[in-house]
């Protein structure tokens, strides 16, 4: 809401006014929830699993391999104190896993989407693509949870 709209609502009373000058668009990057047609349970962020496996530069490549095969997964993410991802680690290097660095074997930048995406859009896309998961971030990076394309086709 603007400035001017805030102004007024405390004006008449209301209490606590908040200026979310962003938008609707960033309001729903942010997982927050959306009313209408295409409400929130039609979004990725409703179908996300946020139980994943994450790590930081900082741990051991191969603690961190071990951890991750123990757990069933193939993916971890890399991220900061704040769960701002900066990398992926995929299948190839969580089998390798010697000699290296985190940050070394990681990939840089992975491809994410929000959870305000509409899911059969995401979906659409992890198949066009060809992609067997793909990570939910918010618009400020910090890593909500995945999308897992056998799982979300077989609801």
């Amino acid at each position: 809401m603007s400035p001017r709209a805030a102004a007024r609502l405390e004006g008449i009373g209301f209490a606590r006014v908040y200026e979310y000058a962003p938008g609707k668009a960033d309001w729903g990057s942010f997982g927050l929830p959306l009313e209408g047609d295409r409400d929130s349970s039609t979004r990725a962020g409703a179908h996300m699993q946020t139980d994943i496996p994450t790590c930081t530069l900082e741990e051991s490549l191969s603690e961190v391999c071990e951890r991750v095969r123990a757990s069933g997964w193939d993916t971890c993410f890399v991220v900061n104190d704040r769960r701002v991802v900066l990398g992926r680690l995929g299948r190839a290097a969580l089998v390798d896993g010697g000699g290296q660095t985190i940050e070394e074997a990681m990939t840089l930048g992975p491809s994410t989407v929000r959870p305000s995406r509409e899911l059969d859009k995401a979906l659409d896309r992890m198949r066009r693509e060809n992609l067997t998961s793909l990570p939910v971030t918010r618009s400020d990076g910090v890593l909500l949870g995945l999308l897992v394309r056998d799982r979300l086709e077989h609801q």
